[in-house]
This record gives structure tokens, sequence and C-alpha cells, in this order.
């Protein structure tokens, strides 16, 4: 009896004392990627150029082949064009549009790099050869920025006709809506 009582005093300990399975520890590179570009844009409100580089680095290399790289990709290439380097800002937003060419600030950014390393023009020529609608949205911005406003807006205004199912169409439509009022 003793012995019986001992046992189910022990069991009863056991099952009262809260034992759990230790905490398995799973490594989730894509919310550590997630994490490091959030970080890396707290650097960027602290005007840490260098820091936020650097976590824009890990994010890219953690999640390197998805639509949230080309997120990280942008960030990066932003960075790059701010503290003056738009060389290595064009490769990233460039692979940002390879990537997730759906997303209208890329192109805005990318026209903008290529404005500051005045090669406009030749990236006009270039895209003029193109018929891809994406080509297009390229260079009716780029024509934006170079100076030709009428040009570029009929060239947008038109693949918006052409295109009404892209996307990335209304933001297309929202920036013309906003250069028109500005004319």
């Amino acid at each position: 009896m003793k012995k019986l009582i001992s046992i189910l005093l022990l069991l009863v300990m056991v099952f009262c004392s809260g034992y759990r399975k230790p905490y398995k520890y799973t490594i989730d590179a894509g919310k550590d990627a997630f994490y490091h570009n959030n970080v890396g844009l707290n650097y960027l409100k602290d005007r840490i150029y260098y820091a936020a580089i650097q976590e824009f680095k890990i994010a890219i290399q953690l999640s390197p082949n998805t639509q949230a790289t080309a997120i990280f990709k942008n960030n990066l290439g932003e960075t790059y064009n701010f503290i003056g380097y738009p060389d290595m800002a064009r490769v990233c937003f460039e692979d940002a549009i390879k990537l997730y060419g759906l997303n209208f600030k890329y192109y805005l950014n990318l026209a903008e790099c290529y404005k500051k390393l005045g090669i406009t023009n030749t990236k006009i020529k270039e895209y003029s050869i193109s018929t891809n609608p994406y080509d297009k949205i390229m260079l009716g911005v780029l024509y934006i920025q170079s100076g030709s406003m009428r040009k570029g807006v009929i060239l947008l205004d038109e693949l918006c006709s052409e295109e009404p199912d892209l996307l990335i169409t209304p933001a297309i439509r929202q920036y013309l809506k906003d250069i028109t009022s500005k004319m």
C-alpha cells in the first residue's frame, strides 16, 4: 500500500508540476528577412546609413527571390541613391523591377537614378525600341523626368487605355493625375 501511495503521489507531482517540452527554436528566414528590413528602416530614420545598408543586404540574403526581395532591394537602392551612389542604386532598382514589376514606385526611383547618372536620353532610346508594356511605363516616366511632359503623359495615358487590367494601371493613373495638376 505504501508503494502505491508513493507512486500515486509521484505521478500527481509530475502532472501538477507544469512540465512542458522544452521550447524548440526554429529559424524562419522569411520572418527574419522582414525583421532585418524593419531594422534597416529604423536605421534610416536615425540617419545611420551604413547600418541600414547592411540590414537590407542581410534581408536580401535571407529571402533572395521573392516579391518581398523587391521591396528590400528598393529600400537598399533608395539608401544608396540618397547617400550619393546612384550607380549602385541603379542595380538595386533594376533588380527590384525584374523581381516584381508591378510597383510603380520602382519605376520612378529608377528614372530618378538614370537622371542622376545622366543617362536618361540613352535609356529613352533603349526603351523606345521595346514593345513590352512595362518598358512603355519606364519610357513614359523617363520622358516626364527629362522634361518632355507632354510625350510622357500621352504615352502613359495610352498605356492605361490599352492595358486597363494591369495591376499597376491605377498607380499610373494617379501619377498622371498628380502630374497634370502641376502643369
